[in-house]
């Protein structure tokens, strides 16, 4: 009889525990505490990477995560994630949001909660030029990508027969294709463009014109945090009208830039997701 009334208030006190952390608001706390902490990629060229000469944090991500932290009135803490730690770093409370290259899908919003569209982009891949016209030209081959992305997923079902080995990040993936261990490299065009624009032997690559998904993004914060997915929402919404959002996007990917006719017509709104109607 004991045990089991231990066992009750076990399950009564996990249960308090998880309706805590349902009902937290992590906008009042991060003012409270006066620190935002936002976890984006070290690793991912134009969206999070680390410059060579200050050895900060830089990129798009980061410039949407400095402006939100401003908005907000506190200082903003940059911490490192990869693709397949972002969102348990997320619920584990180690950080306040993602921005971090993440694609918003239905799966992935049962557990988070994510923002509006702040970057659009769709998912190709770099090949030794000359070598791939068609999708059905990788068929079999080996594909380099990161774990736990939608990058992954997606190019498993496009190319079932193909073996896809995953890496802890894209430039890894990229150094396996130079080094003839992947026929491709396969992610969101604007993060191709961007490690290709970066690479002393670029010319032997290009980006053939074969897409096989489109990926928008979502800036990615706990599941029920309602305060805080309607103050990203309301200013990533204002950056766009007062143009701001656009001066982050023409910094790191246009009108020069490789990736730019990818994403040159998209427009920050508020407009839902096929999933979410």
């Amino acid at each position: 009889m004991k045990r089991t009334a231990v066992l009750v208030l076990a399950v009564l006190f996990v249960a308090a525990l998880c309706g805590a952390a349902a009902a937290a608001d992590t906008l009042a706390d991060a003012k409270k505490k006066g620190v935002f902490v936002c976890g984006v990629k070290d690793s991912t060229p134009g969206f999070g990477y680390i410059d060579e000469k200050s050895r900060d944090i830089v990129g798009y991500d980061v410039d949407f995560c400095q402006a939100i932290a401003k908005k907000m009135g506190v200082k903003l803490e940059l911490k490192s994630v990869t693709s397949a730690s972002r969102i348990p770093q997320l619920i584990a409370g180690n950080i306040d949001m993602i921005a971090a290259t993440m694609t918003k899908t239905a799966d992935r919003a049962k557990q988070i909660d994510f923002s509006v569209t702040y970057f659009f982009t769709g998912q190709k891949f770099i090949t030794r030029k000359g070598e791939v016209k068609k999708l059905q030209d990788l068929a079999g081959k080996r594909i380099g990508t990161a774990k736990g992305s939608t990058s992954e997923q997606n190019v498993k079902k496009a190319l079932p027969t193909s073996t896809v080995l995953s890496f802890d990040d894209y430039p890894q993936a990229f150094l396996a294709l130079q080094q003839g261990k992947v026929a491709a490299v396969t992610t969101d065009e604007s993060i191709l463009a961007n490690i290709l624009a970066k690479a002393p032997d670029k010319t032997k690559y290009e980006i053939p014109n074969i897409q096989i998904s489109d990926e928008p993004y979502g800036l990615g914060m706990r599941k029920g945090d309602t305060n805080l997915v309607a103050f990203v929402n309301k200013t990533v919404l204002e950056m766009e009208k007062r143009g701001e959002a656009k001066k982050i996007f023409d910094k790191w990917f246009g009108p020069k830039g490789m990736a730019y006719h990818m994403a040159r017509t998209f427009k920050i709104t508020d407009k839902k997701e096929s999933w979410e109607k």
